[in-house]
């Protein structure tokens, strides 16, 4: 039983450089370690998304004349139900579509 958990923990830290791969003592607190971070780091890649995708929209805004914040305010007052990920993708990979969508506000 001791040694499964052991074979178990260091099967974890495969990859780690020294004494953090081979001694369980030391193998554990890295594990809990890299938990910890990959748990915030989970959260704050969600966090850097959503400001890349903020930047790129205000970025395609800007060069159909107006901001980021008038944008989305317009898409708001008007219902229209387009995530930022989804406007990010269009202002970079289609950006005539989104030129559409801007036109449609204005009118």
């Amino acid at each position: 039983m001791k040694n499964k958990r052991r074979k178990n923990i260091l099967a974890q830290t495969k990859g780690y450089r020294f004494d953090r791969k081979s001694k369980e003592r030391v193998a554990k607190e890295a594990i809990r370690h890299a938990g910890a971070h990959a748990f915030k780091h989970r959260r704050a890649k969600k966090r850097d998304f959503r400001q890349l995708f903020t930047l790129r929209i205000n970025a395609a805004a800007r060069e159909n004349g107006t901001s980021y914040s008038k944008f989305i305010g317009a898409l708001k007052k008007n219902k229209i139900a387009l995530d930022r990920k989804s406007l990010s993708m269009l202002a970079m990979k289609h950006p005539k579509v989104f030129e559409r969508v801007m036109r449609q506000l204005t009118r």
